[in-house]
């Protein structure tokens, strides 16, 4: 009996290390194709950051033939900053239900954020929530002790 007992952990454990071997070859083959394919994503980035690099000193220089060296330079940078800013606000979730961003304190005042920006204010509920309040009965004591029922 004890020689039974002694093959089935042995096959346990040769079982236990053939599905340990094989995950682990599985997670290392995966892990390699993502390795690939985050380098390949990594020169891309690189790529179009200088492409992107050579399309602005190309706009710079095309500015340069009819206005001095510096206004092309400063046309280019406020060019950059407007694509910037509209990519960014691009890329800001959005949901249905959002406040749009002037929206102004009770009172009529702007709030504003870190750096002088306007920050949305939510809207101010006309009246107060009332979820879960339970109104009191008109026959009961206020100061008894309540008991649910």
């Amino acid at each position: 009996m004890q020689r039974l007992e002694h093959l089935d952990k042995q096959l346990v454990d040769e079982l236990a290390q053939v599905a340990r071997e094989t995950v682990r070859d599985e997670l290392r083959e995966q892990a390699r194709g993502q390795r690939r394919r985050a380098a390949l994503y990594a020169g891309s980035g690189a790529a179009a950051l200088y492409a992107g690099a050579a399309v602005a000193l190309a706009v710079g220089l095309a500015l340069a033939l009819v206005l001095p060296g510096w206004a092309a330079a400063l046309i280019t940078a406020v060019i950059l900053g407007a694509l910037a800013h509209a990519l960014r606000a691009a890329a800001r979730p959005t949901a249905s239900g959002t406040v749009p961003a002037q929206a102004t304190a009770p009172g009529g005042a702007q709030a504003t954020a870190p750096g002088g920006r306007s920050a949305p204010v939510p809207p101010v509920p006309s009246a107060p929530p009332t979820a879960g309040v339970v109104p009191p009965r008109p026959d009961s004591d206020p100061d008894a002790p309540r008991h649910r029922d």
